[in-house]
Formats: C-alpha cells, structure tokens, sequence
C-alpha cells in the first residue's frame, strides 16, 4: 500500500514537473495543463520586447520610451540614439502616457490598477511617484499650458460618470478646479492656445461626429466651433505658434485632409489634401516652420513634411513599411515616432526635417530571433457579397519551410472602428514561422481609414450583420487560393472581433474548424446594459439603442448568444475580470450556452487584467492556452 502511494506521489510530482505553472491570477477552465516542451519551443518568440517613443526630454534632449523589462510596460529615458535604457518607472501596472512640462521641469504620467481603466495621474520626482488625482475617479492626462504653469485633465469625479475638464497646477494638486461640466462621456482637453487664454476641448459623440469648444480659461466660458447638424471628425488637432488652429478633418470630405479651422467662422480650409486617403497624425515643429503628417495608405503609413513656408511637401522614403505612431517634434526640431513593423519589430526613432535622415533610437530584444526572417503581409483586395471593395493583410508562411497549402486564421480587429495595418506580430510569428499557419487580417466595412461613408457602413442593428457577410465573402476568396487548405480554417478576434468570432462561427460554422475570441461581446443587449455607465451612449450610438423595442429586438435577433447553442465547432474564450469596456459576463453566458450542448467551450480568466492581457506572465500563458487549441482542433494534432 505504501509503495503503491509512493509510486503514484512520484509519478505525479513527474507530471508536475512536467507542466509550466500557470500564473496565480489565471483560472484555466477545460484547457489542458500547458507542457514544458511548449514552453521550451516558443520560449525564443516570448522574449521579444518592443519601445514606443512617448515624448522629448527638453532639458537632457534624451528621448522617452515605454518597453517592458519584467511585467509591465515602463518608462525608460535614452539619451542617446541606440544607447542604454535608463528605467524611470517601476509599477505593477503598466504606463499608459506621459508628458515632460515644457521645460522638462516635470514629468507626469498615468496608470490604472488591474485593467480597470480608472486611471490616476501621477509626477515623477526623484524616482518617487506622487498621485495627483483622488484615487477613485477616472482621469485622463491632458496637455500642458504653454507656460508649463497648468496641467488640463479630465476626470469623472464629480459625478462618477462623464467626463468633466479641469485644470490645476501640478505643483499643487489641491489647486484642481473644474473649468467645463460636461454632459457625455467622451469630452477631453486638447491643446492651449500660444498665449494661454483659451483652451481647446473635444466631445467625441462617435467616430464620424466630433465636436469642438473653445473655452475662455479667465471668464470659464466656452463657445462651440462646430455645427451639430454637420457632423465632422477630426484626427488631430494643434495651435501653431502664430495662433492658427491645424486640424486634420473630414469636413468637406470622405477623407480627412490637413488645414486649418477659422476661429471665428469654424470653417476649415483644406490645406493638404491626399485625395482618396486619411490624414491622421501630425505635429507642428516649435517655430512653426514644419508640420510632420501620416498618411494611412490602406493600413500602411507614410510619413511627410508639409512646410508652411514654401508649401512643399517631402516624403520620408527611408522608413522601412510599416504602421507610424506618436508622431513629436522635440524643441530643437527633431522628429520623433515609433515604427512598427513585422521586419524591424517596434522601436523609436526620429527623423531630420531639414535632410530627411533617420536616426534609429531603440533596437529591442527579439528573444534572439532575427526580425528580418519575419514574412512580410501582402495586401488582399476584393469585392464582398454587394460590390462594396475592402481589403485586408494576409501573412503566408514561407514556402521554402512550409511546402503544400497551409492552414489559416482569420483574426478580426475590435472597434469596431479599428483597422488592421502591417505591425509586428509579436507571439504569432510563431504560428507563421514554426507551424506554418497563414494568418488573414480583415478590414470589414464599419473600419477606420477607408473615408468616413466606408466606416459608417455598420452603423445601427440592421447594417450590423453585413460586416459578418464581409467575413463570407474573404473567406470564399481565400478558399479559392491554391496555397491555402480549405479544409482547416479557424477564426479569432478581440472586443468586437469578438463578437464577430462568434457570428461567424454561427454563419460560416461547416467552413471553419474552430473560433477563439478574446473579450467579445456576446449579446448587444446586455452589453449595452452592463458595460460602464460612461461608455453607454457612445455605444449605442454605434450599436444601436436597446431601450427602443424595435431595436431591442433587432439587438437580440443579431446577438450570437441567442444561438449560441447552435455552435457546432470548438470554442475558446479569453476574459479579464476588471474589463469596464466588455463584462466577463460576456463570456460566461456565451460559455453556459454553448456547454449546454455538449460543445467543447476552453476558457481563460484573468483576475487581475480588464480588457485584454497586459502582463507578460498572462500573456504569455494566454499565448501556450491558444497554441495547444490550434494545434488540437485547426491542425488536428493530439
């Protein structure tokens, strides 16, 4: 009896030994126990690290980045190009932005706890952070004052709901005083005028409708720029030092174009104008001499330098293809932006105005794998089930490597006003590289990028099943590519792709083999009901009004929870516990339903992240729990 117990205790400390421990906020639920071996083979594609240029030191001239060296994203400050990163920050959580005073004499950031979204607003003094906020309400960093003297913000804390504006002195943050009550949830501050008089604020009412105010700081009055019965909306907007307001803006357009709104009229008067695409980044140099703008080429970005004095434009032809963020002149005239790229990864770096040079600020880590043995998307164009054209980015394995036709994923963008663009895929170069599976990034209708008629094309419950019949149409045109096995499909998608992993595992279920979503929405109604108080108008704005009976029952009649109970192919489900955007019970109803009919539904909840993973630990476990689902139920391998 004794031995037979200790051989028993040893066999199972063996099988222990055996398995990668799952991290101790993880509740894994019908997933296997991830193998050793698993670890072992991807562990070089999960210690990669990226660097994302947040601002310009203006004291030292270093640059400020966010990379990950334990579990969360930090600040770091490099102070020269290619040199050491000095870590700034050292919080479990990660760092959200930040934002050096204008004469670098402060330096403010924010963070949230667990994925919760309920942001504070620190400073960093001598390695301390020092909360600025209240610690309950939820605050959004806004923009300095010319001087440096002011901080603009928001913050919910007087109602627990919308978003008022304030200013304060961070140098006292007893000083907070609130200048706008705001009557919506989605009202920032943007930018101060030259002389600190007025400040700029945004009310986000949906993708297509921004509306601006201009608001006296001395009288705390405010006059409204826009006009409510013509919606515009606007990617970008800057003071120049001569007091010109910038805008890249849809008015008068499909597109957005750069120019520059009339204070006193609100007309806009396009300047640049690049004809079929979106404008949707800028910056205006300190002197005013440059203005750095990206162009969104179908998901592509290009960088160029408008000059205000000659009216010539420049393109930056030296940057590798890929997708262009946090575009900032530094005070001296620098330009600085993070690049990212499935060949170069994702770094910092910055570009000379004058002679167009780019200098490479950051090399990350890649867990000692060559990015440049990444594969390259290509684009896919096609026509869906009514002549509407869209396209997406498909990843092909490498046929040297993976001979015959491949399996495939279909992973589907959030938003839904997202876009799916040529980025670093990070953990899936692995399925790409190792496994040989291709992998096809959709830009349905109701995505950003493609002119403000394409992304209104799902607005509403009765257009909200066409971007599912978009799913359709891609899928047929690449069941009919000769590199790709027909017969092993699978679909995956995050937020709102989340919802569209489900409907499309409804819809197209004897094409596909299997579906992952990650935080979806399973039902329109009861996400409408429980997602946070704040966000509930922009959504329904989106979505539709489930308090109207009629689209009510429209919301219900398109939801995949009413049948779920229908799916016939296997399930997993990804959640975070704190997700205010996306409940977990979300996930645990569309779980329930599925279960019911004796469905294989896999799920993962992380109790200390909200809406997706952010921790590496969970990430990492997410990416093993994903992998041994692929490889069982898309490539059919016990």
């Amino acid at each position: 009896m004794i031995m037979a117990f200790l051989i028993f205790a040893g066999v199972a400390e063996a099988a222990a030994e055996d398995t990668a421990p799952r991290p101790a906020a993880l509740v894994a639920d019908q997933i296997p126990d991830i193998s050793l071996a698993i670890v072992d083979q991807t562990r070089p594609y999960m210690e990669y690290r990226t660097a994302s240029f947040v601002d310009w030191d203006p004291r030292s001239r270093a640059m400020l980045v966010t990379t990950r060296f334990a579990e969360t994203r930090q600040l770091h400050r490099v102070a020269t190009p290619m040199g050491q990163r000095e870590q700034l920050t050292f919080a479990q959580e990660p760092v959200s932005s930040a934002r050096y005073a204008p004469d670098g004499s402060s330096l403010l950031f924010q963070k949230d706890s667990g994925g919760n979204e309920v942001h504070q607003i620190f400073s960093l003094g001598n390695g301390h952070p020092k909360m600025l906020t209240d610690g309950k309400s939820r605050n959004s960093l806004g923009p300095w004052s010319s001087s440096g003297k002011l901080l603009a913000f928001g913050s919910n804390k007087r109602t627990g709901l919308y978003n008022d504006i304030y200013l304060m002195d961070p140098a006292r943050p007893d000083s907070a005083r609130m200048l706008i009550a705001s009557t919506g949830g989605g009202w920032f501050p943007i930018d101060f005028s030259p002389d600190d008089s007025k400040l700029l604020v945004f009310n986000y009412v949906s993708v297509t409708d921004n509306q601006l105010y201009l608001v006296d700081i001395a009288q705390g009055s405010s006059r409204k720029l826009t006009d409510s019965s013509n919606p515009v909306a606007y990617e970008g907007l800057q003071f120049a030092p001569d007091g010109r307001l910038w805008a890249a803006s849809d008015d008068g357009s499909d597109v957005k174009r750069l120019g520059i709104v009339n204070l006193e009229t609100a007309l806009f008067e396009p300047v640049v104008d690049e004809k079929i695409w979106d404008i949707t980044d800028f910056d205006i140099s300190r002197d005013g001499r440059w203005i750095a703008f990206e162009v969104n080429q179908a998901g592509r970005s290009v960088l160029k330098f408008y000059d205000t004095k000659s009216g010539n434009i420049r393109d930056v032809d030296a940057l590798p293809v890929g997708v262009i963020n946090g575009v900032k002149f530094s005070p001296w005239g620098e330009l600085g932006i993070t690049l990212n790229s499935n060949r170069t990864g994702t770094d910092a770096y910055s570009i000379n105005p004058d002679t167009l040079a780019v200098t490479r600020w950051t090399r990350s880590e890649t867990g000692g794998l060559d990015t440049a043995d990444n594969v390259a998307p290509e684009l896919v164009e096609i026509e869906s089930f009514d002549g509407e054209k869209m396209s997406g980015f498909l990843y092909r394995p490498d046929p040297a490597r993976h001979q015959g036709k491949r399996p495939l994923l279909i992973n589907i963008h959030g938003g839904p006003e997202g876009q799916a663009t040529p980025r670093f895929l990070g953990r899936d170069n692995y399925l790409i590289n190792e496994l040989g599976i291709a992998i096809f990034y959709p830009n349905v209708r109701g995505s950003t990028g493609f002119g403000k008629r394409f992304v209104s094309l799902d607005n509403g419950p009765w257009q909200r099943e066409n971007s599912v019949l978009d799913i359709g149409a891609f899928l047929d045109h690449l069941r009919k590519d000769r590199r790709i096995d027909r017969k092993r499909i699978a679909v995956t998608g995050g937020s709102y792709g989340g919802y569209m992993t489900l409907a499309s595992m409804l819809r197209y279920g004897k094409k596909l083999k299997a579906g992952l979503e990650i935080v979806g929405i399973s039902s329109f109604v009861t996400f409408l009901e429980n997602t946070q108080d704040y966000r509930r108008d922009l959504r329904r704005v989106e979505y539709g009004d489930e308090r109207d009976p009629a689209q009510r029952a429209k919301l219900e009649e398109i939801s995949p929870l009413i049948r779920a109970s229908e799916i016939k192919i296997p399930l997993m489900v990804v959640t975070g516990a704190n997700d205010p955007r996306v409940p977990a019970s979300e996930a645990d109803q569309v779980i329930a339903a599925v279960r019911s009919n004796g469905r294989p539904a896999w799920h993962l909840l992380a109790e200390n992240e909200g809406h997706g993973f952010r921790k590496k630990a969970n990430a990492d476990y997410q990416f093993w729990a994903s992998l041994i689902f692929w490889q069982k139920y898309l490539l059919d391998m016990e």
